[in-house]
């Protein structure tokens, strides 16, 4: 990857409804506050706590579209390594769209309402605090036939804790998704990070994810660069079988995903999930 750092903060309290309707016109960041992307290089934190404070328990699923969609445990795929950052380039047709879950809630449902209208699907990589405070989002997501995966308790700097730390990271955000949806995601994320270390990988194996997830593209959403240079960065470098790097949270990203899911579908590349990628 050759992505600068990136940085994350904390996320900005719900929008209302009416600013939606202006919401994938507007340039730039929401507001001083809203979530930034996941850094590679390492950020100073607070000490790790090793218990994760108790999930809120799961309200009623109810679905969005429909009758509520069976989440899925973690597969093993033979033929990836341990950390895939891109699925097979024989197939021409697809790549995966993945957004890291955290942000104002209202941004995420309208970057999530604006792939189903375009017959997209999208792999969600939601921090387990955000899903505290916006449980009904996991059953959102699923119910929209997203994929919805693991990227830590807290998205701090999971590379440069301890084994003790670093599991709790993994296993909290893991305990939210088994409560709220049946399963512990299909993926696991490292936060602060593009790429595990080999200490996380172990982890995360043993947390019951047989892989990692990472990405070939990123987007530079967390920049702010305006919505054409969003789409404009991810067409200079998507290619079959690629897994993008995006984010809820950001303006700039919800107005981009019209024009760039429509030139994917120009160019023949059909955005699925990241399950669907590799399958």
């Amino acid at each position: 990857m050759t992505t600068p750092a990136e940085d994350h903060a904390a996320a900005t309290p719900p929008r209302r409804a009416a600013l939606l309707t202006g919401l994938a016109l507007t340039a730039g960041t929401l507001a001083a506050g809203v979530t930034a992307g996941c850094s590679s290089t390492r950020a100073t934190h607070p000490h790790a706590l090793t218990t994760p404070p108790a999930a809120p328990s799961a309200p009623p699923a109810t679905a969005t579209h429909g009758a509520p969609v069976p989440a899925t445990a973690p597969r093993r795929y033979p033929a990836q390594p341990s950390e895939i950052t891109h699925g097979p380039r024989t197939q021409p047709s697809r790549v995966a769209l993945t957004f890291h879950g955290q942000g104002d809630p209202a941004v995420a449902e309208s970057l999530l309402g604006e792939a189903e209208k375009a017959g997209a699907h999208v792999t969600v990589l939601a921090v387990g605090s955000w899903l505290d405070e916006h449980p009904g989002l996991a059953r959102r997501i699923l119910d929209g036939g997203h994929d919805l995966g693991n990227h830590t308790l807290r998205h701090l700097d999971i590379n440069a804790m301890s084994p003790t730390e670093a599991a709790a990271e993994i296993r909290g955000c893991a305990d939210r998704l088994k409560r709220l949806t049946g399963s512990i995601g299909t993926w696991f994320r490292p936060s602060r990070s593009p790429r595990a270390s080999p200490l996380v990988q172990r982890l995360a194996r043993d947390a019951g994810y047989p892989h990692t997830l990472s990405y070939d593209v990123d987007s530079l959403d967390y920049t702010s660069p305006g919505a054409a240079a969003v789409t404009r960065k991810v067409l200079a470098e998507v290619r079959p079988g690629s897994v993008v790097s995006m984010h809820f949270g950001y303006a700039d990203t919800v107005a981009a995903l019209p024009a760039l899911l429509h030139e994917l579908d120009r160019r023949g590349l059909r955005a699925v999930t990241t399950t669907e990628l590799l399958s």
